[in-house]
């Protein structure tokens, strides 16, 4: 009764949470002993189907699952009775019916060849023997149901490795029980459609056992002559491309050969299909088509004898990529051919260089028809008719253009720069054709064109390109969409500009007109980034003009944030290349207007709307600081060199500034220091500067020093503590700066462990900060950790408690604290004495986290704690773990005191000095700890 109850708790209550108390029972049920008797009881044909099915899952996955609890001589009654049921419910619920062939199904495979050495053929002469009670349609779709999961069951079966193998050969040998019944029944007058469907679906799952494609032929050519009939065009489909599609095939050239001819005479339904717009039909053509090309293009290009039936095989596909209509509104088939024209180019120029000339020949100008017929399908539609495009169809098509892209690009590979060259006598003789004006689309995709091949290939050598950057302007630019291609290409050219600087003047007036217009947003402030990154050095000319342009569309809030921080990284590429006092005079003046607003702002008090304002100046500053770098750490060293300006003299303006905001940051901060993300925004100011400038920063040190104690002293925040840890890194050996840094670091300690004893939990930012900064200390400055006021025995307890937390990337912290830690004990007394008398806390801790506490993506890093133990404290390690591991039901009830031994044992063993085996150790421990070794979980781990 219970069992029912259950189950009508499963379908029918509406309450959420006794249906998951419900379906976790059943699931327990189902793998119960009781499962073997309940499940036939479940079978009555009084059940209702959801009970009946029930049934018939516990089965299976008692058979599945647990074969190796079924003795040997229950196999004959446990399959006969199977068939009994598969054939009282062949009339009955389908759902059930095909449960039930799925667990017989299951049965034959653990059973053969040995125990069920004809399995197959045994099924097939089972259905189709005389039995009056049941009709025989009914029979035959039962077979045919149990012969189509029979290889679906395979493919996700757990047999063994060793098994597999056995068994897909022995199921590929019986496909001749099972070939010629799918042949008949598809060449019966009298078959109806319902049963050729089920015929076509029972070839699709055998073909994916790599059954030799010669003995697929016949029912290959059936399915093409199933593709004249609606009802059963796409079971056909499918059938045919899983069969030409499965790897093994293309070693049977022949046979392939002969499937050219076929797929060729599709060639007129597929004209009708598109002239009437029926997509599904063309889609599952094309489909055919490209199955034959993309997978079986080497075998067949090697038939030299028969390149001319491979060509119009090519031209096929080259139809459907330039199939009419737009994608994705009036078509979805274009996009399914991408692939095989990459797929054909690797291919031929792969081929030995006699081989390989006489195919470029033939399939150059293939390549350009293909080029041609790409940037036809990247044309917008009219205006009109965009405006009728949802935003999904919209972003599809913004996807589908970046697929053409590439593939231009791939193909430049194959023709090279007379692509450049055909792409540009194309656009000037659009440009310059007075008697037909071109439409904006036209223009816009050969310029597409340009831009894909340019943005990844080099060109500076192209002769074509200044012919380009000459007929940029002469483009009237008459909308967004041709707007913001013209940008986009300008930018994919900003390295080539950067060898020929004189045409600069070209199109820089353009970039900086379309900064005015919104909707050119992303583009124009993403290409005057790029010109001024490649080509600062010969900016400075033009340099006020940028700046004044920058400073009004600011000024006028005309960009989103993101776009208003490029411009920002924009001009401090451009300033990097002025001489200091050029870069002081243009940085007062862009950045007076908001010292002036933050000045208002920071009398006012404190309100969602001034935040958002504070923090918008804030990140100006900081992406201004991110790339304004005046000794060109960031040049590459071959380039510019002979452009590298003098090294500057006296303070950096970056400095200079910082210098004289400074009070007001900290006012900013005193009425903010509740808020996170201000906190936050102000430290990213210091710490893209500090990151840039390194060594210049240095006159900052000490008055930064000063006000990131005073707030983190007030309210501590993981911010300050990032910004902390940057300034140990950078002046880390620097014994003129190191005092304050020196200073702070005991500060942020002490604070950080009086918030340790008040309760750290709400914190896990915190903390994981604090760990990663006494981490970094550790590695660049040791003797952090010898002065007399570090309380280390704290500090070691704060890591040990950080490892406990639930929070992955904080425990992952704490891990890189001890990791840095332990190979200290010995040239930092005090460490080696704390972690001496308290190293068996540690063990203990990191035990537990094996043991199931923690998360097991962190198994490699608890790993390398261990090792650390083993490596730099072995004696005390080998007493400690001995003690941790008598604790009873430690670190987990799973394990036995024999497991918990040869884990123990392992670790002390002389693998211990190999990091790899000591990850391992850790890996297969934990998985006992948590009861998971040798289940599925474990295979992806």
């Amino acid at each position: 009764p219970c069992l029912f109850q259950a189950l009508h708790q499963l379908y029918y209550d509406p309450n959420i949470e006794n249906k998951n108390l419900a379906q976790k029972w059943l699931m327990q049920a189902q793998v119960s002993p009781q499962a073997w008797h309940f499940s036939w009881l479940l079978l009555n044909m009084d059940k209702v189907p959801e009970i009946q099915y029930f049934g018939a899952s516990a089965l299976h996955i008692k058979i599945s699952r647990y074969w190796n609890d079924i003795p040997a001589d229950q196999y004959e009654s446990l399959k006969s009775q199977l068939f009994t049921q598969i054939t009282r419910f062949a009339s009955g619920s389908k759902i059930v019916l095909t449960r039930l062939c799925v667990a017989l199904a299951s049965l034959a495979l653990s059973m053969m060849p040995e125990a069920w050495p004809c399995a197959v053929a045994d099924m097939v002469r089972m259905f189709q023997a005389e039995d009056s009670n049941v009709d025989g349609r009914a029979r035959c779709l039962a077979l045919l149901e149990l012969l189509t999961v029979l290889p679906e069951e395979f493919q996700t079966s757990r047999l063994p490795q060793y098994r597999k193998g056995q068994v897909r050969s022995v199921l590929a040998q019986e496909c001749g029980s099972v070939f010629p019944l799918l042949e008949q029944l598809l060449q019966q007058q009298d078959s109806p459609g319902f049963i050729k469907q089920k015929v076509l679906k029972c070839f699709s799952s055998w073909v994916q056992l790599e059954i030799p494609l010669m003995d697929c032929e016949n029912l290959i050519q059936a399915a093409f002559t199933s593709l004249q009939d609606p009802e059963l065009f796409d079971t056909a489909v499918e059938a045919v491309v899983n069969a030409i599609s499965q790897p093994d095939a293309q070693r049977y050239v022949n046979t392939l050969l002969k499937l050219i001819p076929p797929v060729l005479g599709l060639q007129e339904q597929l004209r009708q299909a598109v002239q009437s717009g029926d997509m599904e039909t063309s889609h599952g053509i094309c489909r055919i088509a490209v199955a034959l090309g993309e997978n079986h293009s080497r075998a067949l290009l090697d038939q030299v004898e028969h390149w001319q039936s491979f060509l119009a095989l090519v031209n096929m596909i080259m139809f459907c990529t330039g199939i009419p209509g737009h994608y994705p509104v009036n078509e979805t088939t274009s996009s399914l051919t991408l692939t095989f024209w990459y797929t054909l180019q690797d291919d031929i120029l792969s081929f030995e260089p006699d081989k390989q000339a006489v195919y470029q020949q033939v399939y150059r100008p293939v390549y350009f028809q293909l080029v041609d017929v790409l940037l036809h399908k990247a044309q917008f539609p009219s205006d009109e008719e965009y405006g009728f495009w949802s935003s999904d169809e919209k972003e599809q098509f913004r996807i589908y253009r970046v697929d053409i892209s590439d593939t231009l690009m791939y193909v430049y590979e194959m023709l090279g720069a007379e692509l450049l060259s055909s792409l540009y006598d194309k656009l000037g003789r659009l440009l310059t054709n007075t008697e037909q004006p071109s439409t904006w689309q036209h223009t816009e995709a050969l310029l597409y064109g340009f831009q894909s091949i340019a943005e990844t290939i080099d060109v500076n050598y192209s002769d074509v390109v200044p012919g380009l950057i000459g007929l940029i302007p002469r483009i009237s630019i008459s909308n967004v969409q041709l707007a913001d291609t013209v940008m986009f290409t300008i930018g994919a050219l900003s390295e080539w500009l950067a060898d020929h600087p004189v045409m600069i003047n070209n199109v820089l007036p353009l970039v900086l007109q379309a900064l005015g217009n919104p909707e050119l947003s992303i583009s124009s402030v993403s290409t005057l980034k790029k010109i001024c990154r490649e080509c600062k050095y010969d900016l400075p000319p033009y340099a006020a003009n940028i700046v004044a342009v920058s400073q009004e569309v600011l000024m006028k809030q005309i960009h989103k944030t993101s776009q208003c921080m490029w411009l920002m990284q924009a001009l401090g590429f451009l300033l990097s290349a002025l001489q200091v006092e050029e870069i002081l005079k243009n940085l007062h003046s862009l950045i007076t207007p908001y010292i002036q607003q933050l000045e208002k702002l920071a009398d006012e008090t404190p309100n969602p709307s001034n935040k958002l304002a504070i923090i918008h100046i804030l990140g100006l500053l900081s992406n201004l600081f991110t790339t304004l770098d005046i000794s060109h750490h960031d040049d590459d060293h071959e380039s510019n060199e002979v452009k590298k300006l003098p090294v500057q003299q006296g303070p950096n303006p970056v400095v200079v500034v910082l210098q004289q905001v400074f009070q007001l940051i900290q006012k900013v901060l005193s009425k903010w220091l509740n808020d996170a993300q201000v906190v936050e925004s102000v430290c990213a100011i210091f710490e893209k500067s500090v990151k840039t400038l390194l060594d210049d920063f240095a006159p900052m040190v000490p008055q930064l020093c000063e006000m990131l104690g005073q707030m983190y002293s007030t309210i501590p925040q993981a911010s300050a503590i990032d910004l902390t840890r940057q300034l140990v890194h950078i002046f880390a050996h620097e014994p003129a700066h190191f005092p304050p840094i020196k200073a702070l670091f005991l500060l942020v300690t002490s604070v950080t462990l009086t918030l340790f004893q008040q309760g750290p939990r709400d914190h896990p930012d915190i903390v994981d900060s604090f760990m990663q900064l006494l981490a970094q200390a550790l590695k660049r400055k040791p003797d952090l950790f010898l002065c007399s006021n570090l309380d280390i025995k704290a500090v070691f307890q704060c890591g040990v408690l950080s490892l406990k937390f639930p929070e992955a990337p904080t425990v992952k912290s704490s891990c890189g604290f001890f990791t840095e830690l332990l190979p200290r004990c010995g040239e930092i007394a005090p460490v080696g004495q704390v972690v001496h008398e308290n190293g068996k806390v540690l063990l203990q801790a990191v035990l537990e986290g094996i043991g199931g506490q923690a998360s097991r993506s962190l198994m490699d890093h608890f790993a390398e704690i261990v090792f650390a133990l083993n490596k730099h404290c072995f004696s005390y390690l080998s007493i400690w773990i001995k003690e941790a591991m008598q604790q009873e039901g430690f670190p987990s009830a799973r394990v036995s005191p024999e497991q918990k031994e040869t884990f123990s044992q392992q670790i002390l063993s002389r693998e211990r000095v190999n990091k790899r085996r000591v990850k391992e150790m850790v890996k297969e421990f934990t998985l006992l700890c948590r009861g998971l070794h040798g289940t599925e979980y474990t295979a992806d781990y």
